[in-house]
């Protein structure tokens, strides 16, 4: 594997203040989360891909607006049919009996055959609906092996991905990818600890494609989107990837505007 599967740092971290300015809608069977910038343009869109505490948690819409902010059409679905992992759920919680599906209702499992299909109706709405001409993908954690497996060729592409502290990665996956990929990984970091990224370094110079690791000091997984804003040096490595990402995407999107 180029990252390890989940654990229990993959539901820890703090929820951050503010009031979200997208909006809750269906997309088929499952919700999505979108959030328009102020001239309402959806050319270029960016698909957030989350972790494992889902679309409806504040942080994660609070992102989304902050992309829209600077440009984008965003779309951010339930990739867990309304079975996320609480923020700092306690610790008697099972991660492989989640990803079978076993705490949800519906008994659906969190693996690539019922999230693959969720990617793919998305970027189908975003390419049909809303006309985006160009799409970016951001992933989180949980999420980052979406953007990997999505980094291909033909109807469920993406141009471009980002992953901050990814898990659950293949190499497979990743030597699979055709376009751009840019990480943010964090240096205390079990999951994507430092002979993972090295490892992914390598197979990502192997491809020949544009690619870029920035590595977080002092911070430790989920910091991209879970990280303590009381924290200094927490609060910057934050903003910082997420600075990374708006970057990334603006020169592999050949979108002009501007980073906020």
């Amino acid at each position: 594997m180029a990252s390890h599967p989940p654990a229990a740092c993959c539901f820890q971290g703090t929820q951050h203040q503010g009031q979200p300015l997208g909006s809750l809608s269906s997309l088929g069977d499952f919700e999505i989360y979108t959030s328009f910038p102020d001239d309402r343009s959806t050319d270029y869109g960016v698909l957030i891909l989350t972790d494992i505490i889902g679309h409806r948690f504040n942080n994660a819409q609070l992102l989304a607006d902050k992309f829209a902010a600077n440009g984008y059409f965003v779309m951010m679905p339930d990739l867990f049919y309304g079975d996320p992992v609480p923020l700092n759920r306690p610790g008697d919680f099972d991660m492989q009996k989640w990803r079978r599906g076993e705490y949800g209702g519906l008994n659906k499992s969190h693996t690539p055959s019922t999230i693959d299909p969720i990617v793919h109706a998305c970027l189908v709405e975003m390419r049909t609906k809303y006309q985006c001409k160009k799409i970016a993908a951001a992933g989180y954690c949980f999420g980052a092996k979406y953007v990997v497996r999505h980094l291909v060729s033909g109807p469920s592409k993406i141009d471009v991905g980002y992953a901050a502290h990814p898990s659950f990665i293949d190499e497979d996956e990743l030597k699979s990818i055709k376009g751009p990929l840019a990480i943010s990984a964090a240096e205390k970091d079990s999951i994507f600890p430092a002979e993972k990224r090295h490892d992914t370094e390598v197979i990502l110079k192997d491809l020949g494609l544009p690619y870029q690791i920035n590595l977080y000091g002092g911070v430790g997984h989920g910091f991209a989107v879970r990280g303590d804003p009381d924290v200094r040096h927490v609060e910057y490595a934050k903003e910082n990837s997420f600075l990374q990402a708006a970057l990334w995407f603006k020169e592999h999107l050949e979108v002009s505007i501007g980073v906020e």
